[in-house]
């Protein structure tokens, strides 16, 4: 699969984008457990243009995580063509326009997935980036605003009429949020459409490696995009990476996983201060299996994520590791 000139293999596994979660510390992390390719954080067009500072720093790629994709939202032309070239100062390999975000702050403002509901503004909008900038442009949405308008089939074609060079599809509509099951039906009607000449990427609900190889084999996707399996299990990539090219899982110790997230750990302090990096390393924590099934966790696991330093949070892990693990 290719984006452009960025050459991706055979069935790529990437990294979705996700607020609060794939920042620089964590893309790097994914890239080397096997991610073929990583995406940033939602950038705010509208943060951007008025140089926010907290949104300026989600542009920093670092020369380890390539390639990677700098993904943008916003509601009008004029600003996300600003931002588009912002972005492209930061040099990233790919621009991804966000219009699938399904939350009440961006989509009920009319960005993200409420482009859905506005398609052709959402066409203009990417003809502009596409005709602004020099490095390739990709879309990310979902398969209508509800289940009464999945206009994705009509929508993909469109979105390739104005030059993306890669489309990916979450298989939900805006109203379902992230609830109930991805349907893929679609995503791989848009897959089989012979006038489709662009890469399609399926995303949703890929939680194992062989569900990601059953559904490659199933829809016959270009690539599969990962998101909320990832969050506190980088090595899933590396499972993944092996199970699609032997069949098989790669042993990766607990202790070897427990490493993984102290360097997150780590990362975070280092790269924002000590309260707020715990407090945005916390996620990852909630979420990791690596806890999961540890019978009476449940008072650790809420002191671990009440922990305010290093040290304390250290010592909790240590315990855990020397305990359970």
């Amino acid at each position: 699969m290719k984006i452009g000139n960025i050459d991706l293999g055979n069935r790529p596994v990437m990294l979705a984008p996700m607020e609060d979660v794939t920042d620089v510390s964590f893309r790097q992390i994914c890239r080397e457990q096997g991610a073929d390719m990583v995406y940033t954080e939602f950038v705010s067009a509208d943060a951007l243009i008025r140089s926010i500072q907290a949104t300026l720093r989600k542009l920093a790629i670092s020369p380890r995580e390539r390639p990677a994709a700098i993904q943008i939202y916003g509601k009008d032309v004029d600003s996300m063509v600003e931002a588009a070239r912002i972005c492209e100062q930061a040099h990233p390999d790919v621009i991804d326009l966000n219009f699938g975000c399904p939350v009440k702050k961006v989509a009920g403002k009319g960005a993200g997935a409420g482009l859905l509901r506005n398609v052709p503004l959402m066409l203009a909008i990417t003809r502009a980036v596409v005709e602004a900038v020099h490095v390739p442009v990709t879309a990310k949405t979902r398969l209508g605003w509800d289940c009464n308008n999945k206009i994705i089939v009509e929508l993909a074609e469109q979105l390739q009429d104005c030059g993306i060079q890669a489309l990916t599809i979450h298989g939900r509509t805006r109203s379902q949020l992230y609830s109930g099951e991805a349907d893929w039906t679609l995503i791989g009607q848009v897959k089989r459409n012979p006038r489709m000449r662009i890469p399609i990427i399926g995303n949703g609900d890929i939680t194992t490696p062989a569900k990601l190889k059953e559904y490659y084999d199933r829809y016959g996707v270009d690539g599969i995009m990962v998101g909320r399996a990832a969050i506190g299990a980088p090595w899933i990539f590396k499972q993944m990476k092996q199970y699609l090219a032997t069949g098989e899982l790669p042993a990766i110790s607990n202790h070897e996983k427990m490493q993984l997230l102290r360097r997150q750990i780590d990362e975070s302090i280092d790269r924002i201060d000590e309260y707020r990096g715990i407090l945005h390393i916390r996620r990852h924590l909630a979420a990791t299996p690596l806890f999961k099934g540890i019978p009476n966790f449940r008072e650790t696991r809420i002191a671990m994520l009440r922990a305010s330093t290093k040290a304390e949070l250290t010592a909790i892990l240590d315990q855990v590791e020397r305990q359970y693990l």
